[in-house]
């Protein structure tokens, strides 16, 4: 019994047709318009241009970035370093380009171990390049020998 279910299981894997869930035109509706299925559901208009559906909020994550010699950083943003009392010890502003402003001031990055890690003053800052990881972004006093954690705002 087996010789024949084994031979007649693999013509039938091999002989399978690949299927598509959506047809050609819709693909190129989804494309033109920044969406995806999923945005879609959620409101995206597949009869806008991308720009219109941008500016409503949707874009497409999977799309490759405008600039792909400069991928998007996990960095970028306003982050808030708070003490353990819950008061802000400093704001840091990160650009697209990984320049970093504490407090407004303008200072030296590095990139230790996937890491960025910056320093004004007594204080050091470190932020984890991967997101998955949570409270892993710190600051330090290497003066007062205290810590504290850095929140994405």
């Amino acid at each position: 019994m087996n010789r024949i279910i084994l031979p007649a299981l693999a013509v039938l894997l091999f002989a399978q047709s690949p299927a598509y869930a959506i047809n050609d035109k819709y693909r190129k509706q989804l494309e033109q318009s920044g969406c995806t299925q999923v945005s879609e559901a959620q409101g995206c208009d597949i009869h806008k241009s991308k720009a219109e559906n941008a500016k409503a909020g949707f874009s497409n994550p999977q799309a490759p970035a405008a600039d792909s010699a400069n991928p998007p950083t996990p960095y970028a943003g306003q982050w808030v370093a708070k003490s353990d009392t819950g008061a802000t010890v400093a704001t840091i502003r990160i650009d697209a380009r990984e320049r970093v402003w504490v407090n407004g001031e303008r200072v030296n990055v590095k990139r230790t171990d996937g890491a960025l890690q910056f320093r004004q003053g007594k204080l050091t800052f470190t932020i984890q390049g991967d997101r998955r990881l949570k409270d892993e972004d710190y600051w330090t006093d290497s003066d007062a020998g205290t810590k504290g954690p850095i929140q994405v705002e």
